[in-house]
Formats: structure tokens, sequence, C-alpha cells
């Protein structure tokens, strides 16, 4: 699932943003102006994401999700709150659109019987070069 497909479902109107004082950049405004943006998300109550979803995203996000079922994220890298925002929803675009992309299965591949020949040969020479380097044997 890409980005695109969840700003499609219109996820963004159940996001709740909140404003506070940000240790970002800003001089003298940081001390006056909220920049710092937070990001919360409810999960549990998505009407959005269907049952199966919201599993995968329990089980993948575990460590960013609380005990309420909100995942937080938060942003305060720019100077405004408009940067801010924007920044945040994008990485919760980025994050939840991971946690959903299915991983393809994994195709074992099988390695042909002359290359498992070879390689053993190489190692069976190896072996005899080495014994040959010891001392001689007194028979």
């Amino acid at each position: 699932m890409t980005p695109g497909d969840l700003k499609e479902r219109d996820i963004y109107n159940e996001l709740v943003f909140t404003a506070s004082r940000s240790s970002g950049p800003g001089g003298q405004n940081v001390n006056k102006v909220s920049t710092k943006i937070e990001l919360r998300f409810n999960i549990s109550t998505s009407s959005q994401l269907s049952e199966k979803e919201k599993e995968l995203l329990f089980g993948r996000l575990g460590k960013r999700i609380n005990k309420d079922g909100e995942l937080l994220l938060s942003s305060q890298k720019g100077r405004s709150q408009l940067s801010n925002r924007r920044l945040v929803t994008e990485r919760f675009y980025e994050i939840v659109s991971a946690a959903l992309t299915e991983n393809p299965e994994r195709q074992e591949t099988v390695i042909p019987v002359s290359s498992r020949r070879e390689r053993l040969d190489r190692k069976r020479i190896r072996g005899l070069i080495k014994k040959s380097r010891g001392r001689p044997s007194e028979d």
C-alpha cells in the first residue's frame, strides 16, 4: 500500500493535532509560539481501516501505540506549525502505509548440482594442499 492510497481513504479527518512549545529552531520565537505538532490517530476507533488492517497496525507498530490504541507522532523540526503539521502527516502516511504493506514471500533458490560438486572439489583440493604442508610422516 502506498501513502497515496491512504490519502484517498480520507483518513485525514480522523487525525487529531495538538500544538505545544518546541525545542527546535526559531530563536526567541521558540519561547513564545507553540510550533511543535503532535499527531494522534486512534486505530481502534478508525472507520477507514478494516479489522485486518487494524490488527496489522497493532502488531507492527506496537511500540508507537499507547494503551488507548492511539498512534502518536510529533514534529518540531520546522519553525512554524504549518511546516511541522505537513512533516508529521507525511511521516504518518509513510509509517502506516509501510506497516500495511505485505512483504512478498521469499522464493528459495535451488543450487545446481554442478555448482555444489565444483565447490566440494575446490574444498577437497584446498584441504589436500594444506595437508601437504605438514611435516613428512615417518613411514
